[in-house]
């Protein structure tokens, strides 16, 4: 940053030095004021122009700021569009989920044992019948036993045939449950960068209020150096009218002095007139000077 006016070098006037100061001195005097004003006025507009650079570079910050403003509320908005997809889409998906489980509860397909483990339950029970010694009331309640494993096998397997239409739809729920995590997906990537942008929108506002604290502090330091050379200016112009006042002072004087000279030399030439007219005899430089002022 550029530093302060030097004092020191600053040229000033007063009224007493207008009055005082020979014109040799007020010559001098102006020359310092002029040198001074323009060296003010030079560094008066190096400033502004510093101050305008500053003021460029905050407006080029504030318009970068902006193009990150902007950019994050069009990724936003894209966030927010994916979210809605993916509410959508689990909802249907879990809808499709209650599906599955309604008409599992109604085949009770979640009830009972499994086809395998029937199958072994009936084997066991065949193996029995076939190696041990049964009484006749015994080995009928076995057989019974059997019988009835055999219609829940049945039964069981006949459910199961029905569930294609089941797998279907948890087929479907499934796909669409993908879909919802693939917009899941979009909208942590774009919330993500739509933050970057956010962080770099905040880091150019401040970037762009340091650089105008900077142009305003430049603006100050311009303001100080213009005042100082119009001050200078005004003493310049006022040296110089006193030395216009003196200018004219002398010409008066000169003007003065011209005339006396003329009314003597007019008084001289009447008397030397008079002395011609009355018989006296001229030589040429009583001539000339009644040549001079025209009385001959």
């Amino acid at each position: 940053m550029t530093d302060s006016i030097e004092e020191s070098k600053n040229v000033s006037v007063t009224d007493e030095d207008l009055e005082t100061k020979s014109k040799g001195e007020l010559i001098k005097l102006a020359g310092q004021l002029r040198d001074r004003r323009n060296d003010l006025n030079q560094m008066a507009s190096e400033r502004a122009s510093q101050r305008d650079d500053l003021n460029a570079k905050t407006r080029e910050k504030v318009d970068e700021a902006q193009e990150h403003r902007e950019k994050r509320d069009e990724l936003n908005e894209q966030v927010q569009e994916h979210k809605e997809k993916r509410n959508e889409l689990n909802a249907e998906a879990n809808e499709l989920f209650e599906q599955v489980e309604d008409k599992k509860e109604e085949m009770e397909l979640d009830e009972g044992k499994s086809v395998d483990q029937l199958e072994d339950e009936i084997e066991d029970l065949e193996f029995k019948q076939q190696t041990e010694v049964l009484s006749s009331e015994d080995e009928q309640e076995l057989i019974e036993k059997i019988e009835q494993k055999r219609e829940k096998l049945a039964e069981r397997k006949e459910k199961l045939e029905q569930t294609d239409d089941i797998d279907e739809i948890k087929a479907e729920a499934q796909e669409i449950r993908s879909e919802a995590s693939k917009h899941h997906q979009k909208v942590t990537e774009l919330a993500d960068e739509a933050q970057e942008h956010h962080n770099e929108m905040i880091e150019a506002y401040r970037e762009a209020d340091e650089i105008r604290d900077e142009a305003d502090e430049m603006h100050e330091k311009f303001v100080e150096a213009q005042e100082a050379a119009d001050q200078h200016h005004e003493d310049f112009v006022r040296v110089q009218k006193r030395l216009r006042e003196l200018d004219k002072e002398e010409e008066e004087e000169e003007r003065s002095r011209r005339e006396e000279k003329q009314e003597a030399a007019r008084e001289e030439a009447e008397e030397i007139y008079q002395e011609f007219k009355d018989g006296e005899t001229l030589d040429t430089e009583d001539l000339m000077k009644l040549q001079k002022t025209g009385l001959l």
